[in-house]
């Protein structure tokens, strides 16, 4: 895993741009007091360091002392944020928002109702037009407080129009909490337990998703509303692994931007996840061509300054780029050419540590050891399966499972003898503990056993017996999971052909393009 600090401090000034430390001198230099002289100092220290110590920032800094250190790094982060918040942002409607609001409540201090309901009116016409309903309820609100404190003659009926406006927003944010909710539980089921591995799992799932859907469907108007209904329904179509109707719905979540493309510089990053997912759902039903036009228009989308101009949106893009490439490799059989990025994504991964959840450095080393894998550099699979295997067991079991028995798989391909009895044993009473062994994997290890009593002449009859087994329930929902992670079929083929599993995906690739061609 790798090394994060901890540091609050440390972290934010390491998010920083150079235009953004440079905005934080001009700012803090304003004055020359002994505590904003001090702060300086521990900013560059700071920021010069590539791993928080406080020990040796103390030692190269000795007029900074332990005991105001505290005091001084609550200051300096105070400070930061302060300078940060004065940076004209346009795309940022919260922030412009807030600071309307903020004007509104000095001229209603200053008793100039009149003018504070006119602000008021901008912010409302521009909270509507960008879906922003908690502004739109907090100018409600003050709306109110303004018409029952003060006689403003502003409109006849207006208590009557305020009070209809505001249970008409307050019954949308039921509504989007709601869904909001659901659409978190959900994904949050998902990263603890990957997909559903039976019918029990799947019904479940699915009577937990119909339980929270005591609403009317039709009542789903607004952007919000949809944007978390779609991704509800597509994080219960992904955990079940229907993944034609997770397609559907991912559709859906991105065609609500195409349809309403104001929202994209307000919720960036749900259009990042939703082309993310759109990308993903091509790929699990192997849509070559779908993923390869949807990955061109995100790589496009990736280079706009929506992106460019924010660290947060620039990180998710990089993570969601290179899996739908790694993806997109998968698909072709183009491992080699596919573990030419591996260098600069590795780079990347320890650029961007200190942002990264595990689950994403997770499932990057899987990619990166399935790439290696898939070209035959079964001990550089190793060292990326075991970098996974090595960190505590709290989310995606599925993903830990397949990582332990791709690894026994490697030793096999190895001929490591010696340590395979020990590594079946291992991984198979790992899997049964995770509940994650299905009949494909049963077979696997069945046939892992048996080979070592079985001669080089004779294997060829066993591959075949486990290639007819496997090929009959490679359609079976809940055993599509095998499939997803182990392209076992193709490595059995590669096995009984003799030749490498990339060149087996490539003429399945080859094959495929000419019979959507005809």
């Amino acid at each position: 895993m790798p090394n994060r600090s901890t540091d609050t401090l440390f972290q934010l000034i390491k998010t920083l741009e150079k235009s953004e430390k440079r905005n934080f001198k001009l700012y803090v230099n304003r004055n020359s007091s002994s505590e904003e002289l001090k702060a300086v100092l521990l900013f560059d220290a700071l920021d010069k360091m590539d791993h928080y110590d406080e020990a040796t920032l103390l030692k190269k800094n000795t007029g900074i002392k332990k005991q105001q250190l505290s005091n001084l790094k609550a200051h300096l982060y105070k400070q930061i944020l302060t300078s940060l918040r004065l940076i004209d942002d346009e795309n940022n409607i919260d922030i412009h928002l807030h600071e309307q609001m903020d004007y509104a409540r000095i001229l209603y201090n200053k008793g100039l109702y009149l003018q504070s309901l006119k602000v008021l009116d901008k912010i409302k016409e521009q909270a509507k037009k960008r879906n922003q309903l908690t502004y739109l309820q907090q100018v409600l609100f003050f709306e109110k407080n303004i018409e029952a404190l003060y006689i403003t003659r502003s409109m006849q009926d207006r208590a009557e129009q305020l009070s209809k406006e505001a249970d008409a927003v307050n019954e949308r944010l039921v509504l989007v909490s709601q869904l909001s909710n659901l659409s978190l539980q959900l994904y949050s089921w998902y990263i603890k337990n990957g997909h559903c591995r039976n019918e029990k799992e799947a019904a479940m799932v699915q009577d937990f998703f119909n339980s929270k859907l005591s609403f009317k469907i039709a009542d789903c108007k607004g952007f919000y509303e949809k944007l978390f209904l779609y991704q509800s329904y597509c994080w219960n179509a992904f955990i079940r692994q229907d993944f034609l109707q997770y397609y559907r719905y991912t559709q859906k979540w991105v065609d609500l931007f195409d349809e309403q493309p104001q929202m994209i510089a307000i919720e960036t990053a749900h259009y990042i996840k939703g082309m993310h997912n759109l990308m993903g759902a091509h790929f699990n039903l192997t849509n070559h061509q779908k993923l390869k036009e949807t990955l061109e228009k995100f790589e496009k989308f990736c280079d706009s300054s929506i992106i460019i101009n924010n660290n947060n949106n620039r990180i998710q893009c990089f993570v969601y780029k290179t899996i739908s490439l790694f993806n997109k490799h998968f698909l072709e059989g183009s491992f080699s050419e596919g573990l030419k990025i591996v260098p600069e994504v590795e780079q990347k991964i320890k650029e961007y540590e200190i942002y990264f959840d595990r689950h994403r450095i997770l499932v990057f080393y899987y990619k990166i050891a399935c790439l290696y894998f898939g070209s035959g550099n079964y001990e550089k699979a190793i060292d990326y399966l075991n970098k996974i295997t090595n960190w505590k067991v709290d989310l995606r079991t599925d993903l830990q499972c397949y990582s332990r028995l791709l690894h026994l798989i490697a030793h096999y391909e190895l001929g490591n003898e010696e340590i395979l009895d020990h590594l079946i044993k291992s991984v198979y009473r790992f899997m049964s503990k995770m509940q994650n062994l299905g009949l494909v994997e049963e077979e696997i290890f069945k046939f892992i056993r048996r080979s070592f009593s079985v001669t080089v002449k004779n294997i060829r009859p066993e591959l075949e017996k486990l290639l007819v087994k496997l090929k009959k329930v490679q359609h079976n929902r809940y055993e599509t999971r095998a499939f997803v992670y182990l392209d076992i079929i193709s490595w059995l083929e590669s096995k009984l052909e003799n030749i490498p599993v990339q060149d087996i995906l490539k003429n399945k690739f080859k094959r495929k393009k000419l019979t959507d061609k005809n």
